[in-house]
């Protein structure tokens, strides 16, 4: 029981360090300025960091986690639509 609990702390922190490396991976390879690609990304992912957090943590149930993240998938589909119109 005790490495059980162990493991399910250790939970959290492995998602702030999968998002820690997605904002480095942001802030590393965009242009300088916040455009409106950037800004979107870097919302997005913020985004998807405390509703991933909120759901680990148990305060929000699978039902609103997943419309979460339709809506981010939406968002992001049509963001790379207007982006390959646009060139």
């Amino acid at each position: 029981m005790e490495y059980v609990m162990q493991a399910q702390a250790y939970i959290p922190l492995g998602v702030i360090l999968v998002f820690a490396v997605a904002i480095v991976g942001i802030f590393s390879t965009k242009t300088p300025g916040f455009g409106r690609y950037s800004t979107t990304a870097l919302l997005l992912t913020l985004i998807l960091f405390v509703a991933a957090m909120a759901f680990i943590l148990g305060k929000v149930e699978w039902s609103p986690m997943a419309n979460i993240l339709f809506v981010v998938i939406g968002f992001a589909g049509g963001l790379t639509a207007a982006k390959a119109s646009d060139t």
